[in-house]
């Protein structure tokens, strides 16, 4: 009798074991997805990447698909012939420097003050995740049109029979507001892109500002009543204890930024590709995995550049 009871024991599965089943049943369909559905469909785009259909080939008078293999053809001409796909390319890079570390700073300074205790907090929370809901549907239709962008090049009548300028703020003011301060042209050049990009900056940012919104609510509360405690200024505890214990939210928010810029319908190398599918689709297929393997290198070394910095909290 008590050797059965052991062996039923040690046959019974764990707490951790059963929800990692449950776990497994949940995402059973998208594993199904991959394996079935998308999967073929890259091997397909590979095939197709390396071959052409020849449109001559004719058994019995009927046309019979046969593909020949071209090797890297269409890679050569992505790379060295097509210089506007290098060229959207390196835009798309430059769109990416400047883009991610301006959603990560404002999405954790969003985060931080809507993690204090106000009125209305759960209501300022959803107002600045409404933007993601509606850039999802015609908002980012239009965007992607340049349907709004066009319309405002021109400038809005003021009445007087001009246009006024679309920007918020040129370099000339931000120039006059540092020229005692010795700034750079390039940082002047920036911070005018950033606040003239501010409405992108605020559609871009609601996914991580809810991300590191839960880490900052993961935080301990007695860890920051310590830091009361001995005297911490807001300063120091943000930058000792708040920053080190988010970091991983950082490294989160990062790529998860980075993808969201790269993949994005507004992306010049994405459009680019999508119009050259127009015209040689077995062209296009190659760009594609060419932009496949970029972003895949950028991820990995944005990943790898900032996981050294990343505090992970021992739990033990």
């Amino acid at each position: 009798m008590e050797k059965t009871l052991k062996i039923s024991k040690k046959h019974r599965a764990s707490l951790t074991e059963r929800r990692a089943r449950a776990g497994y049943f949940f995402v059973a369909p998208f594993i199904l997805g991959i394996v079935l559905i998308y999967i073929p469909i890259l091997l397909d785009s590979i095939w197709f990447s390396f071959n052409r259909l020849d449109n001559n080939n004719f058994v019995d008078g009927v046309l019979t698909p046969v593909f020949k293999p071209v090797g890297l053809e269409y890679y050569k001409y992505a790379l060295f012939e097509n210089e506007n796909f290098v060229t959207n390319m390196f835009a798309g890079l430059q769109q990416l420097i400047f883009e991610v570390p301006a959603v990560i700073i404002f999405s954790l300074f969003i985060a931080v003050v809507l993690n204090q205790k106000m009125l209305g907090r759960a209501a300022f929370r959803a107002i600045f995740f409404v933007p993601v809901i509606i850039s999802t549907g015609l908002m980012e239709t239009i965007n992607s049109q340049d349907i709004v962008s066009g319309s405002m090049e021109g400038g809005i009548d003021d009445g007087t029979g001009q246009s006024a300028t679309s920007q918020i703020i040129s370099v000339l003011d931000v120039e006059k507001l540092f020229e005692n301060m010795k700034v750079g042209a390039q940082l002047v050049a920036y911070v005018v892109n950033i606040v003239n990009n501010v409405y992108n900056i605020i559609n871009y940012s609601g996914v991580q500002m809810l991300i590191f919104l839960a880490g900052l609510q993961s935080i301990s509360p007695a860890i920051y009543e310590a830091c009361r405690i001995d005297g911490a200024t807001g300063w120091e505890t943000f930058w000792k204890i708040t920053f080190p214990m988010i970091s991983p939210m950082i490294l989160v928010n990062t790529v998860y930024t980075v993808i969201n810029a790269f993949t994005r319908s507004t992306n010049k190398a994405m459009q680019f590709i999508a119009q050259h599918y127009t015209g040689n689709h077995y062209q296009a297929t190659a760009m594609s995995w060419i932009y496949f393997v970029v972003v895949i290198l950028i991820i990995a070394a944005v990943g790898g550049i900032i996981s050294s910095f990343i505090f992970y909290q021992r739990k033990d």
